[in-house]
């Protein structure tokens, strides 16, 4: 059976994870996660994606990005892909595929999904292992939102905005939802669409994403469709 192609629209957020093959790492040294950031932030400016959240694991990735022109994601991903694989190919002396196949992607109802999704992205390094605390782990946007640091390449969505007045408030009330979490089947749901590639939302958002593209936004129902026998004649 053909794959589908990838559900992608403008101004809608998506969330994207790209991992190693066979769970390879993918960083070996500090100067490759310098050099993804460095490859995001020049192609999502190209291709007119907003970046909103981040966090580079050591086999695998996670984007929240926001495409403000058509195909702007795939074009970003496929660019980032490329460049990062030629770089990395180099200083390591191997060559072959770095990916497991193609970046896996979700597009979802900001209003539901949104902030949950940054806060899911946040506590990755948290739930492997790898740190305590989600602002001990260097190479995620978790500082930036909690004022901890500047990073230029961040777009912040306007869900955040709403968060406070201030910067102050926002940035107090965001490190609250990321200290309360979010829960085993939230993480589950988020993770399973992203990988399955079916749209996050309500009935309402994904019926309106129906006439937005040829894609289906959710998963066809199971079985086949009810066959209507032949009527009966009557014995007279």
């Amino acid at each position: 059976m053909a794959r589908l192609p990838r559900l992608t629209l403008i101004d809608y957020p998506h969330h994207v994870i790209l991992r190693g093959n066979n769970r390879q790492p993918i960083f070996a040294v500090d100067a490759d996660r310098l050099r993804m950031l460095s490859l995001m932030e020049e192609h999502g400016r190209a291709h007119g994606v907003d970046i909103h959240a981040y966090v580079l694991m050591d086999n695998h990735l996670h984007l929240l990005l926001t495409p403000r022109r058509e195909r702007g994601v795939p074009l970003m991903m496929q660019a980032v892909g490329r460049s990062y694989v030629r770089s990395f190919n180099l200083q390591q002396g191997r060559s072959g595929t770095l990916w497991e196949g193609r970046y896996r992607s979700t597009l979802i109802q900001s209003e539901r999904y949104l902030l949950n999704c940054m806060v899911y992205i946040d506590l990755n390094p948290v739930r492997a292992g790898m740190v305590d605390l989600p602002g001990d782990y260097p190479w995620s946007s978790h500082t930036h939102y909690t004022g901890r640091q500047v990073q230029r390449m961040l777009t912040p969505h306007p869900l955040y905005w709403e968060l406070g007045n201030t910067p102050f408030a926002r940035e107090a009330a965001y490190g609250e939802l990321v200290r309360s979490g979010i829960s085993a089947a939230q993480q589950r749901e988020l993770t399973t669409a992203t990988l399955s590639g079916w749209a996050m939302g309500d009935a309402q958002f994904l019926a309106g994403l129906a006439g937005q593209s040829p894609r289906r936004a959710q998963p066809a129902k199971a079985g086949r469709p009810l066959s209507h026998p032949s009527p009966i004649k009557q014995r007279l």
